[in-house]
């Protein structure tokens, strides 16, 4: 299984190998959805909190007698009721975290990949490496490969005037091929990489299915 490999002009520079375990799985749309909603979940800091009428400031004093007010019973100021309580069934701090064997992550990224090349819209570049540090430069290498809105680049940049060119770029997300993962690559509008990438990428899940 081979793709081009192309020249920052979008002009082919010739072909590369890809390994079918990783670019010629099929999808399974249940699947990829248990694997993406985990990933999400555990982005979640989980810190959101409320104080309950245990933690709100004010007196434990009851506001009123029992009987014979023709009010309502009242033991606390603090109740949820009252201006200033505490709040009843908020959030506390917790965890979110769901945990995904290694191997239903390394299924996904397979399926993600496929599912990108099959659509057409995953680019093998031999390298990638602009002439000045300027925005302008690297939004037209990025509009000459139709990159869309939202691009995934995997790879490191071949010198510093590229990584200055490409950092200002908005919906760029650029990752090193050991940060990969399923859930970018079917977030992202196009999947960039560049020819050293790919080997990276290719070794590491070839050397993890042993």
């Amino acid at each position: 299984m081979e793709t081009k490999v192309l020249d920052i002009k979008g002009k082919e520079k010739g072909t590369c190998a890809l390994p079918e375990s990783l670019f010629a799985v099929k999808a399974n749309p249940t699947f990829l959805h248990e694997v993406v909603t985990a990933f999400l979940a555990n982005q979640r800091s989980g810190t959101a909190d409320v104080k309950t009428r245990s933690e709100v400031s004010g007196t434990g004093k009851k506001p009123w007698k029992q009987k014979g007010t023709g009010r309502a019973r009242q033991g606390s100021l603090r109740a949820p009721q009252f201006r200033h309580g505490g709040v009843a069934f908020g959030p506390t701090p917790h965890s979110y975290r769901q945990e995904l064997p290694v191997a239903k992550r390394r299924l996904a990224l397979a399926m993600a990949l496929s599912t990108k090349l099959s659509e057409g819209n995953l680019v093998v570049l031999e390298d990638l490496k602009v002439s000045e540090p300027k925005t302008k430069a690297f939004a037209a290498v990025l509009e000459t490969l139709s990159a869309g809105r939202k691009p995934l680049l995997l790879g490191n940049f071949a010198d510093a005037n590229t990584k200055l060119a490409g950092r200002n770029i908005a919906g760029l997300t650029h990752l090193l091929p050991e940060d990969i993962n399923a859930y970018v690559v079917l977030n992202s509008t196009k999947v960039i990489m560049t020819k050293e990438a790919l080997e990276k990428i290719s070794a590491t899940f070839t050397k993890e299915a042993k």
